[in-house]
């Protein structure tokens, strides 16, 4: 199981670097990749991607260093949150071919989160 987590844990790492980057310090590129980044201010597209490279660190930092690994299920938590609540966003808008990837890392880090508690 500790490996499938920690595989799980690397997908989810991946993916949350590429697109928590692109939010943070390539907002230009995230616009042309990404209709909705357009039209959302700057900054939340900002916390988005800082609160996603955070969440990263905290989903592979606490356990790999067996430092307070209490902290690698609340930040798949704070992901699964962040992917929920796009989710949300992109239903409202129409957009439901991004709900898919949300449903996806959803599921992946609550997988997670229940097998490190």
């Amino acid at each position: 199981m500790n490996i499938a987590l920690w595989i799980v844990q690397g997908i989810l790492g991946a993916g949350f670097i590429f697109s928590g980057w692109m939010k943070a310090f390539q907002v230009e590129k995230a616009a042309a990749s990404w209709h909705w980044v357009k039209e959302v201010s700057r900054g939340l597209v900002l916390f988005i991607g800082i609160a996603e490279l955070v969440g990263v660190i905290g989903l592979i930092v606490p356990q790999a260093m067996n430092v307070a690994p209490v902290l690698t299920p609340i930040a798949a938590f704070g992901l699964a949150a962040i992917v929920l609540l796009g989710a949300i966003f992109h239903a409202k808008r129409k957009e439901y071919r991004e709900i898919g990837l949300n449903l996806v890392f959803l599921v992946l880090a609550v997988f997670v989160a229940a097998g490190r508690l």
